[in-house]
């Protein structure tokens, strides 16, 4: 088997450039909060490919129920031949629906995906063309789901503009000055310059902003959004692909706020690393959509909707929810530790909800000021403690972690320990 150098060279030379890799290591192995790379080396998961491994790597009992469908079909459309385990998640899934209306659920294959079907949902049940969304907030990288996203680079051309009738007003941040009432401010100018509010089909944003910097959506932003959607006939949509399935210590982040949405889009987590998303609805909205609107060749694969059965029942059984809310106590604990000392780098306060749990890089000690090359050196460090962690925030400023809730105590503290050696080697 070739090394890790051998592998990237040969990565460069078959796919391009533009598919960024976070790490220069390849992953030969994993199991629950931890991989081997092609070398043999093992390390620490703390970004659980990016919030998608909520059940950690391989866990038994999906490995078990994706075996079992194998053994049946893998594959047959379910526009064409349709299967009981696409019916019994979406039942599932209706069933834990953040909102009290009937909901129903459709299913995709990936995040952009769900996002995409979402905003055609809400354009198609309303009538109208106007989606507005959030600066820092990330929604996926094809055309409409770029222009959803509120941040340049690496994720819009500088030569390709976004679509049409996407307008953002900017997500609260008390660390750039930007209040709730600043972002109602904003929405209300959008309102009175580029759009009337009779035209405006939804309103989308992530409750907590994952790429953007782990930023919290306010109660009092969600309670407002709410009110104003109530007021003028427009719909709301929770992005919960990253927050989703008991990463913030709720089965949906959004659960936090007591804000009912009318549509959530999840992914990620919802099939245990498996490719599988989907829309959860409101049902009266879907009976706006006559048969063949939506659909995909993969979507609801069998696989993944197997796989997305046992996801659910390890969340209730090992009893994730709650496990996620004392991981994040423990970080929060630990972070706020490293704040008060002089020997590692300056950071900012922790925040987040339940585990998913991020913090800034700062310029210098007392200062709100960033350092975003220092936060990718950082993880540059970690990976040589053997520990996988990832940087994100509207300049790369932030760290985040998004350790698989089924770590153990001793996993989460020897990350911790390399994470920790990690702002003191980049010092």
């Amino acid at each position: 088997m070739n090394g890790n150098n051998q592998l990237f060279e040969r990565r460069f030379a078959a796919v391009p450039a533009s598919v960024a890799n976070a790490t220069p290591v390849f992953a030969a192995k994993a199991l629950n909060s931890e991989v081997w790379d092609a070398e043999g080396n093992r390390y620490v998961d703390f970004a659980a490919g990016i919030a998608t491994l909520n059940v950690g790597h391989c866990h038994p009992r999906v490995i078990a129920a994706v075996e079992r469908q194998l053994t049946c079909f893998t594959h047959t459309a379910f526009q064409v031949m349709p299967y009981e385990n696409y019916i019994a998640l979406a039942e599932r899934l209706n069933a834990i629906a953040p909102f009290s209306a009937r909901a129903q659920t459709v299913l995709f294959t990936t995040g952009a995906e769900a996002v995409e079907n979402a905003v055609k949902i809400a354009r198609t049940a309303t009538d109208r063309a106007g989606i507005i969304s959030f600066t820092e907030g990330f929604h996926g990288r094809t055309s409409l789901t770029s222009t959803l996203t509120g941040k340049i680079e690496p994720y819009k051309s500088r030569r390709t503009p976004g679509l049409p009738n996407v307008f953002h007003v900017p997500f609260p941040s008390e660390a750039r000055g930007v209040t709730v009432e600043d972002s109602l401010r904003a929405l209300d100018f959008v309102f009175a310059a580029s759009i009337h509010p009779s035209n405006v089909a939804a309103i989308i944003l992530e409750p907590v902003q994952g790429e953007g910097g782990v930023n919290v959506a306010p109660r009092a932003l969600l309670t407002a959004l709410r009110a104003l959607c109530d007021a003028h006939g427009i719909l709301l949509i929770a992005d919960e692909v990253q927050t989703g399935f008991a990463r913030t210590g709720r089965m949906f982040a959004i659960e936090h706020s007591g804000v009912e949405p009318d549509l959530v889009t999840v992914a990620k987590s919802l099939a245990g690393g498996f490719p599988l998303s989907g829309v959860i609805g409101r049902a009266d909205l879907f009976a706006a959509l006559s048969p063949g609107t939506l659909g995909g060749t993969y979507g609801g694969s069998p696989i993944g909707c197997a796989a997305a059965l046992a996801v659910l029942d390890v969340i209730e059984e090992e009893g994730l929810v709650a496990r996620a809310s004392v991981i994040g106590d423990r970080l929060r604990g630990r972070i706020e530790g490293w704040g008060r000392r002089n020997d590692l780098l300056p950071i900012s306060p922790p925040r987040g909800l339940g585990a998913m749990v991020g913090f800034d890089i700062l310029a210098r000690r007392g200062s709100s000021e960033t350092d975003p090359a220092m936060a990718k050196t950082v993880c540059q460090r970690a990976l040589d403690q053997k520990l996988v962690v990832l940087n994100c925030g509207q300049r790369g400023e932030s760290i985040r972690i998004l350790a698989p809730l089924t770590a153990s105590d001793a996993i989460m503290d020897e990350g911790m320990e390399s994470l920790e050696a990690a702002l003191s080697a980049a010092l």
